[in-house]
């Protein structure tokens, strides 16, 4: 008994560095504080409160993010999370997602029966291991973060009870997503037998000093983590659930996961990579970059043959993926800044469509290419936000995805993968193909059928009266400031440019 007890008095107790924490903390108590509110009964508490908790949260912890921890650069609870650069520009990313989440899915008949408050409160949990997960730098840590926010998605893509297709989905992605994160697990096990460290900087030092750079163990531990984190971020082969989930989910939560789920992964291969692994780059090096190739060749076949628009998305986001990769693939300061950079002009490319998609679902038009016909002379404004986004994915000139793809060139090139630039402009041609099909269905397809006669048909398919487009001017909003943001930073894009580069220099200077 009094060797334990002097054992234990041994011990010390993490240093808690509480002021870095609090916008991880306002996000956790936002979320439940949320979920009581919603016990608060009346229209007046379910559409005006509860957003209105959820979105202040989500604002308070961003100004937290950009104005409390401005120029910090420290580690968190021993090391486990490190709060800097690269973690404050992800997160704020995610919660400008997940605001936009809100806003589209604000007067959705998805609420009125999965209930507001548990998907605004389980949305706000998403968006606290995302953060956590863009900060983690602990395999451990990686772990539960991922878990964090993994599980409440499964939950929020069957948030629409009384479609049986939602429901599927969220049982596909709980299935795959499971997979992933049993194979990601198997492959941290690996990596901490094969180096005897859980921290990114402890694996990087036995790596470097010890010979253990061809072990097989950590081959074998390296290769099933890659793969974990290709299931989350659609990497291809192992993308097939990602098309099945954006469509069968609410288009909402489907918007939110395009950029953020993206967001959030390629935050934590970054620093994978750069700090834990970097010692062993030439081994994993050659097979990301076939990946890449992989990845945006399939996305692109894949995307050309579709009608559902959630689905063409999919598979565009699949290609997209290829596209960031490269920046991870040539391991420099400009690989980590032209992924950064694309990262989030792409939350600007991605949001337009969602929008339109979620206004002409209300319209009871649907989510195919029917849908979008005649839509330039019904909504303009939609008609031309879709435009801009589907010449900005496209990677056009004047649009802020050809500012991103030229830099992800010029790391490629700067980083000897000449020949991955190559792939990268073969891609983006041949991602015209699907993009300027749904342009001309937007301006050339002929009007499906007049706005009255549209407005009647709504009614007896059983769509609400309110649910013209023109009515919901939340939803031209988002697409309009999208498809502008999309031509401002093509235009201008020093803002962003300067972001990506504070994040990759704070990055960079920690691996040196």
């Amino acid at each position: 008994m009094n060797t334990l007890i002097a054992v234990a008095s041994t011990v010390k107790a993490p240093s808690v560095e509480w002021n870095t924490l609090i916008p991880y903390f306002v996000l956790a108590g936002g979320a439940i504080v949320t979920l009581f509110a919603s016990l608060i009964a009346g229209r007046t508490a379910q559409r005006g409160l509860v957003p209105l908790l959820a979105v202040a949260t989500l604002i308070a912890s961003g100004v937290f993010f950009a104005i409390g921890l401005h120029d910090l650069d420290a580690n968190v609870l021993s090391g486990a999370l490190r709060v800097d650069d690269l973690a404050r520009v992800f997160s704020l990313l995610f919660i400008a997602s997940a605001l936009v989440s809100i806003v589209l899915a604000w007067r959705s008949p998805t609420l009125q029966d999965f209930g507001r408050g548990e998907f605004y409160s389980l949305l706000i949990t998403v968006v606290l291991g995302m953060a956590l997960l863009a900060s983690a730098q602990n395999l451990v840590t990686v772990f539960l973060a991922l878990e964090l926010f993994s599980i409440p998605l499964y939950v929020l893509c069957a948030a629409d009870l009384r479609r049986e297709g939602s429901l599927e989905s969220g049982i596909k992605y709980l299935i795959i997503g499971s997979l992933g994160s049993a194979t990601l697990l198997y492959g941290l096990a690996l990596t901490y037998g094969a180096t005897g460290s859980t921290d990114f900087a402890a694996i990087n030092v036995a790596l470097s000093s010890a010979k253990i750079g061809d072990d097989a163990l950590l081959l074998v531990g390296v290769a099933l983590t890659f793969v974990g984190l290709a299931f989350k971020a659609s990497i291809a082969p192992f993308h097939q659930w990602t098309p099945d989930v954006y469509e069968g989910a609410p288009t909402p939560v489907t918007a939110f996961m395009a950029v953020a789920t993206k967001a959030a992964t390629f935050a934590l291969i970054l620093r994978y990579t750069g700090q834990a692994i970097l010692p062993i780059v030439d081994h994993w090096q050659p097979v990301l970059a076939a990946l890449a190739v992989v990845t945006i060749v399939v996305g692109n076949l894949g995307a050309m043959g579709q009608k559902s628009l959630k689905r063409l998305l999919g598979y565009s986001g699949v290609a997209q993926a290829g596209y960031l990769l490269v920046g991870v693939v040539v391991s420099s300061a400009l690989g980590a800044r032209a992924t950064v950079f694309y990262m989030l002009v792409y939350l600007f490319m991605n949001v337009a469509p969602f929008a339109v998609i979620t206004a002409r679902e209300r319209a009871g038009a649907g989510e195919g290419f029917d849908g979008l016909r005649g839509l330039g002379r019904e909504a303009p404004a939609l008609a031309w936000s879709m435009t801009i986004s589907m010449i900005a994915l496209s990677g056009l000139p004047i649009t802020a995805g050809f500012i991103g793809k030229l830099f992800l060139i010029e790391a490629a090139v700067d980083g000897d993968y000449a020949w991955l630039a190559v792939v990268i402009v073969l891609g983006s041609a041949m991602s015209l193909v699907y993009y300027l099909r749904v342009v001309a269905a937007m301006w050339m397809g002929a009007d499906a059928t007049a706005s009255s006669v549209a407005s009647g048909d709504a009614v007896l398919a059983g769509a609400s009266p309110e649910a013209d487009s023109s009515k919901h001017p939340e939803l031209v909003a988002i697409a309009v400031l999208a498809a502008a943001g999309s031509v401002v930073f093509g235009v201008w894009p020093g803002p962003l440019l300067d972001l990506a580069r504070d994040a990759a220099i704070s990055f960079l200077q920690l691996v040196a």
